[in-house]
């Protein structure tokens, strides 16, 4: 006689089955398991469709690539880290990288799933960023994409919608509570990455900067320039990546492991 799973344990099931990771922890010991519901193919291709978009809407306004040496210098920079992603991700340097400056005021810099990077003017000019503290930025949006940290957050909606949607049939609630409800959930769902992605980020981000031999102290002084850039108001990588003492202070816990790395990088 064949037994089928009730939804519930179906459900677990799924859930259980999608807690993974696809990347190693490296020398910064970055390892946890994550919910996967949603495949990566499918988060790239939204991501390219994104970027896209994104470049035409600058390319319209004059705003894309407009200044040659800034971009040459955020280029040469993720050419030095791209290859070095392989101690996290084996297939991450075969991704389809690519790299562009928007000419903006707005203080942000981000990497989209599949290695789609953006650098906005504001953040290397407002900052007065050295390559070192760019290589800080360009190693933490990195490590979101090389984690997955988007993927994961669609997996958990997703997860969680399910959740809701096998509530509502057991309790023999309507259509209009679950909409509700879903309403709710959504309202709920923060728009930024949580402080453990960000914690991830941080690290790994530190490691992969220090192998493509940039000096990871500038750690420390990337998010003291952020905590004073942050004080006196602004938005994009401020509002989204803020700064504490926490952060600067995981920084400085890291250093001795990642120093190494860097010094032998630069040999």
């Amino acid at each position: 006689m064949k037994q089928y799973l009730t939804p519930v344990a179906l459900a677990l099931t799924l859930l259980i089955t999608a807690c993974s990771s696809t990347t190693e922890s490296g020398s910064v010991g970055a390892s946890r398991s994550q919910l996967l519901l949603v495949s990566s193919a499918q988060l790239d291709q939204m991501a390219v469709q994104s970027y896209n978009k994104l470049k035409a809407d600058a390319a319209a306004k004059g705003a894309l690539n407009t200044d040659a040496a800034m971009l040459a210098r955020v280029r040469a920079i993720a050419a030095r880290i791209q290859p070095q992603t392989a101690v996290f991700r084996a297939d991450a340097p075969r991704w389809q990288w690519e790299v562009n400056l928007i000419n903006s005021e707005q203080v942000n810099a981000f990497c989209m799933p599949g290695g789609k990077i953006m650098f906005y003017t504001g953040l290397i000019r407002k900052l007065n960023l050295s390559d070192d503290e760019i290589a800080v930025v360009m190693g933490h949006e990195i490590a979101h994409a090389l984690r997955e940290h988007s993927r994961e957050q669609v997996s958990q909606a997703a997860a969680a919608q399910t959740a809701i949607g096998i509530g509502t049939q057991l309790l023999g609630l309507g259509g209009g509570t679950t909409q509700l409800t879903g309403a709710a959930y959504e309202a709920l769902v923060a728009t930024q990455f949580s402080r453990s992605h960000e914690n991830e980020s941080d690290r790994i981000g530190l490691e992969l900067m220090a192998r493509a031999g940039y000096n990871p102290q500038a750690g420390v002084s990337l998010w003291q320039k952020m905590a004073s850039a942050g004080s006196a108001g602004g938005g994009g990588f401020l509002s989204s990546h803020p700064s504490d003492s926490s952060r600067v202070q995981q920084i400085q816990s890291l250093l001795p492991t990642v120093m190494p790395l860097y010094l032998a990088a630069r040999r």
